[in-house]
Formats: C-alpha cells, sequence, structure tokens
C-alpha cells in the first residue's frame, strides 16, 4: 500500500485532498491529512475510506519525524518558510516531497544529497507559480524546437471575483492571504527588462503604472509589475531575450484607486499606532494628512492626491470615512487597513472566484515575426472547492498520482518546467477543465 502525507489542510488544500481520496480505494493507496485543527482535517477528508486525519505540530521534528517516515510521499502545504526543515527530514528518510511554494537557495542546495538518496523534490507546483511555468515552458520550448527567436515574455496572474459575484465598486474580493493583498509590491522595486534596457518600479509608482490587458469573454484587466522578473529569464532559458515582464491583474480602476492607501501611508506595517482601540477609521485617515481647521477629511483627501470622484466613491464604500472605532489594540497601519477590508471584501457564501492568467510572447522566425497570446479563466465551484483551490491543488495532486504509479521517477531538486513534468500534468489539467486558450498570429 502506497501512502501519502499531506501536511496542512488550509482553503487551498481542498481540491488536492478530494482528487487525492478520488483515487485511494482504486489504487489501494492510504492518505493522512496532518493539520493542528483535527475536526478541519476530518471535514476535509469527508469520510472517504482508506483516508484519515491526524493532528501533530508540523513544525517539531520530534512529532513529524515518525509520520514523515511513514508516507512514500509528502505534500506540504505550510507556508513556505517551514518548508526546508520538512525537506531535509524528507532527504534523511528517502521520502519524495512536493511544495507549491518558490524555491530558495537553501533547497536548491540539496539537489546534489537528494540524487544521492533517490529523493525527488518538486517546487513551485501551485498556479502562481505552478501553472504559469507549465503553460509558459510549452510554448517556449514549441517556439524553440521549430527554430523561433523569443524577443518578448510578458505574463500575468489575478485571484479575482468571478462575474456574477462582483458586486463592489472595486470589483475585488479576498481570494486568498489577506495580509499579502495589502502588502502587494513591498520590499523592493519591480524589476523587468523592456527593448534591452532595465526598468525599475519603486513600490511608491508601482501601482499608477499599469498595462492594460484583455482576456476572452472576461473583458479588460490592468496588471501591474511584480517584483522580480529577471530570475525567469534562468528559470524559462530565455537568455538574451530583449522583453521580459511579470505581473499582476486587476480589474480596471482597482490600482488607480489602491494607489491612495500606498500614498497616504496606509499599508505600512513597520510600525504600531498609538491608541487603535479607541481610534475611528476616520481619525485613521486623517492622522496621515495635513492639519487643516475647516475642511473636511473627505475635501483634504482627495485635494492632496488630486484624486478623483471615482476613486472617492470606492473609498466612501469601504468606510474609511466612518465615525467607527476600529476597536483593536497595538496595530500597524496596515493592519487597520486590513481590518477595514476584510469587513467588505470578505466571500459571501454563494460568492464564486476567478482565477485568470495571460501570457504573451512575441518571436522571430524565417525573417518573420509572430505573436502568441495563451489566456486561461478558471471560475470557483463553491467557497470550498474555489478556483484558487482548484488551480493550487490539482497540479500537486496530479504530481503525486504520476510519481506513486512509476510515470514520474526523477531525483534531484525540480521546478516544473521540464517536458517530463509539465505535460501530462498539463494534460490531466486540460480534461478537468483547467484548459488555456491559445492565439497566434502574424506581425
Amino acid at each position: 500500500m502506497k501512502k501519502i502525507l499531506v501536511i496542512g489542510a488550509g482553503r487551498s488544500s481542498s481540491s488536492l485532498i478530494r482528487y487525492l481520496t478520488q483515487l485511494l480505494e482504486s489504487n489501494n493507496w492510504h492518505l493522512r491529512i496532518a493539520d493542528r485543527d483535527l475536526d478541519l482535517a476530518k471535514e476535509k477528508i469527508n469520510g472517504a475510506a482508506n483516508a484519515e486525519a491526524i493532528s501533530f505540530n508540523a513544525l517539531k521534528r520530534e512529532e513529524r519525524i515518525h509520520h514523515l517516515e511513514w508516507a512514500d510521499i509528502v505534500v506540504s502545504m505550510l507556508p513556505a518558510a517551514f518548508h526546508l526543515d520538512i525537506a531535509k527530514d524528507c532527504v534523511l528518510l528517502k521520502k519524495n516531497l512536493i511544495t507549491p511554494s518558490y524555491i530558495t537557495p537553501e533547497m536548491k542546495a540539496l539537489d546534489k544529497e537528494c540524487k544521492a538518496n533517490g529523493v525527488f523534490i518538486l517546487n513551485e507546483l501551485g498556479l502562481d507559480p505552478g501553472i504559469d511555468h507549465m503553460s509558459a515552458m510549452k510554448i517556449i520550448d514549441g517556439i524553440k524546437a521549430k527554430g523561433g527567436e523569443i524577443e518578448r515574455f510578458e505574463s500575468f496572474t489575478g485571484g479575482l471575483i468571478a462575474p456574477q459575484s462582483d458586486t463592489n465598486p472595486w470589483n475585488y474580493k479576498f481570494t486568498w492571504n489577506p495580509r499579502n493583498v495589502v502588502l502587494a509590491g513591498q520590499g523592493s522595486a519591480a524589476t523587468f527588462l523592456q527593448n534591452g534596457k532595465y526598468k525599475f518600479v519603486p513600490y511608491n509608482k508601482l501601482f499608477s503604472r499599469t498595462k492594460e490587458i484583455e482576456i476572452d469573454s472576461y473583458g479588460f484587466f490592468e496588471g501591474y509589475a511584480n517584483r522580480d522578473s529577471l530570475s525567469y529569464i534562468e528559470v524559462y532559458g530565455l537568455t538574451g531575450i530583449p522583453t521580459i515582464y511579470r505581473g499582476t491583474l486587476r480589474r480596471k480602476g482597482y490600482s488607480e484607486a489602491w494607489n491612495t492607501f500606498v500614498q497616504l501611508g496606509c499599508t505600512d506595517d513597520s510600525y504600531v499606532l498609538p491608541d487603535t482601540e479607541n481610534m475611528t477609521y476616520r481619525e485613521y485617515i486623517n492622522s496621515f494628512l495635513p492639519y487643516h481647521t475647516e475642511l473636511t477629511v473627505e475635501k483634504k483627501l482627495q485635494d492632496s492626491l488630486g484624486l478623483s470622484n471615482e476613486v472617492m466613491n470606492k473609498l466612501m464604500w469601504l468606510g474609511v470615512f466612518e465615525h467607527k472605532k476600529i476597536g483593536i489594540k497595538g496595530l500597524s497601519p496596515a493592519k487597520v487597513l486590513q481590518n477595514k477590508l476584510e469587513e467588505k471584501w470578505s466571500l459571501e457564501p454563494s460568492d464564486k472566484d476567478l482565477i485568470v492568467m495571460y501570457h504573451k510572447f512575441s518571436y522571430y522566425l524565417n525573417e518573420e515575426s509572430f505573436d502568441i497570446v495563451s489566456s486561461l479563466a478558471v471560475e470557483g465551484e463553491d467557497q470550498t472547492y474555489t478556483g484558487m483551490s482548484n488551480t493550487v491543488g490539482l497540479p500537486l495532486g496530479i504530481a503525486v498520482k504520476l510519481v506513486l504509479k512509476g510515470e514520474l521517477s526523477l531525483t534531484g531538486v525540480h521546478l516544473p518546467v521540464i517536458p517530463e513534468i509539465y505535460e501530462p500534468i498539463l494534460k490531466e489539467l486540460g480534461e478537468l477543465g483547467i484548459v488555456f486558450k491559445e492565439k497566434e498570429s502574424k506581425c
């Protein structure tokens, strides 16, 4: 009996767990779902045969080690910072490991030891990173195979709200970690290449420098630059490419309004505001504005930042001018903002999310220029099996199946950028309804 251990039963694990439980009996596999919340793990299993819920602290080696020893393959759905310790144990115990998180230099350094111990570690196998890698590499390898020279690669991904659930003026609700949304883009300037020149967009300019993107059947979006596009030159084998740009998608108008909070300083998480338990949201906004004895908070804000009426309407809808107490002590500006947004941007029980992805390639072949546009749109099923959960969890589940069936027998530390990995996973994702639309045109 082959044994699977999934560590973490959070929202992104739902579709992974459902996929695996459907394979257990017919393949004589056993599945353990581990989470500190045992009831949550039991809920996700939903009574499936050959599956059990367990609870332990995965951050403590003495608690996790015998569970790792039990498994043939491990899927870690923990926060990225905790994967390395799991990986080191898996290498020692000769257990395969899959994660959806970005690879780190420390994880890469395990490659030699993995190969010596016959261990396969696969990272960045979710949505972004994950499906973005695989769908891009399929096209890149295809262009190279026919002798084309790639001159431009642009890639954007967004976790949004489906049109039928799009009921607020921001055209946005939280479909993943709210804190990550509030802090998005901070840390370093966005860096990319454009026509052979390095371009940098500092955080304070990020949401005022957007690109318009159209996706079939879903209309127009705007994309802002991710922090690091340059590392993908090596990952995708695009040395010498003149233009590479990766970004995040939002509905049109979002970035202009969000930039208000950036310019005010509301997304700063580096210090604690005094007396937030007694401060109102109106006082919170006013604390970032110049003192004036006559002008209202709304007028000061609009005048100081030159805001349009459309942006002001979005801010008023959020309730940031309300005389309502924040009511929580010791919050940073970013956490105050997050607290307000969670009141207004939380999904309703009937809401469905929307995942969108867009790639554009320009290449040169036989003295002619061509463009390829590849786009993906996936709507969630419900609050459990969201578009985010499906696009993160299903690639992981497929990879587990391929490894256990002996159809993927690599060793070492990998990303899903080689045909042995991406071809079978993309094929099955297509059968499950996660399908890219591709259009090629001559320039």
